[in-house]
């Protein structure tokens, strides 16, 4: 095995833990952002689980800060100032059937989610059946800001949450922590980061429904109300715009209003001003046709979207201002 080998091996770790197959990201200095080598190995690994007679799969991380920042999109824009579009479009089109394969695994597949969950991280984990997170766990589909658009089935998750959230978070790229996740269904239970690590262990060791384990060790109700509460009427007026004009139309008559609306009709303007205007509009019509797709057939879309996209000056200078130069300053096209 060359050295390659033995880092990508270091990465994300496969694991048996007796009747339990454990994915654990391990590539904390990156925040566990996903590279080509790791979602091929993944994908092995469930392809041959499928068969092995397990309780259950865990997706989890080695890390308390993150359960993965997403895709390694820099190294996608390294491959598109390059031409090396096929090793791109190999990495989506692999990452892609890991999350089909977790949309339709045979057994539970439990995403345990401590610290930041970005992109892709959401990829490999809203799919599966339950979603476990602690109180320091926050999601975010942040692609509009670097001119791509919230894959890994985006486009069948975020349409399906409740009212218009889903499209407010796919538009803007807003973060919410724990408490909205669990609200709006994001996740399916929540407990300390101490229980969250402890586990795999748990459910390896327990001979009943594992929604009963999870029942008794996390609740599957918020402690408190997340920050959305506040301006969830306002977030389903202003979102129920028949089109992207008609949410800025709608935001500017809040963003004179006082308190949580104010502060979140401006920054959601903000949000919305940082994108890159073709992302949104691609984003709208992904998440509107989202709604009448299963999940494969939303990937395909997505797949077919990514591969212009990645080629497009918007992508090759947002992720530029974003995550290469953090100017945050692009000039989209």
């Amino acid at each position: 095995m060359d050295e390659a080998s033995d880092e990508t091996r270091n990465e994300v770790r496969i694991e048996r833990l007796g009747p339990v197959g454990r994915i654990v990201l391990d590539r904390p200095r990156a925040l566990n952002a996903i590279t080509l080598d790791m979602v091929e190995r993944i994908r092995v690994a469930l392809e041959e689980w499928r068969t092995a007679g397990l309780r259950a799969v865990v997706v989890e991380s080695a890390s308390d800060r993150a359960f993965s920042a997403g895709g390694d999109i820099r190294r996608v824009r390294e491959n598109s100032l390059a031409g090396r579009h096929d090793e791109s479009l190999r990495f989506f089109e692999t990452e892609y059937a890991v999350n089909a394969l977790l949309g339709s695994y045979p057994v539970p597949v439990v995403a345990l989610v401590g610290g930041i969950c970005l992109g892709g991280g959401m990829g490999l984990s809203v799919h599966g059946t339950f979603v476990v997170v602690s109180p320091e766990a926050s999601f975010a589909m942040p692609e509009t800001r670097i001119g791509f658009f919230p894959d890994v089935g985006g486009s069948h998750f975020l349409p399906r949450l409740p009212g218009h959230t889903g499209r407010y978070l796919g538009l803007t790229g807003a973060r919410i922590g724990a408490a909205d996740a669990l609200a709006l269904g994001v996740a399916t239970h929540t407990c300390s980061a101490a229980d969250l690590a402890a586990l795999p262990e748990l459910i390896a060791a327990y001979d009943g429904p594992l929604e009963q384990l999870l029942r008794e060790r996390a609740p599957d109700e918020p402690g408190e109300a997340g920050a959305l509460a506040a301006v969830r009427t306002e977030l389903e007026w202003v979102f129920s715009a028949p089109d992207l004009g008609g949410i800025r139309t709608r935001l500017g008559r809040l963003t004179d209003a006082d308190g949580p609306v104010g502060d979140w009709a401006r920054d959601t303007s903000a949000a919305l001003d940082a994108a890159s205007p073709s992302s949104l509009a691609l984003t709208d019509r992904l998440l509107v046709e989202g709604r009448g797709r299963n999940l494969e057939e939303c990937l395909h879309a997505e797949l077919a979207a990514a591969r212009d996209r990645i080629a497009s000056d918007d992508f090759i200078e947002g992720v530029r201002a974003v995550l290469v130069d953090k100017d945050h300053a692009p000039r989209w096209r």
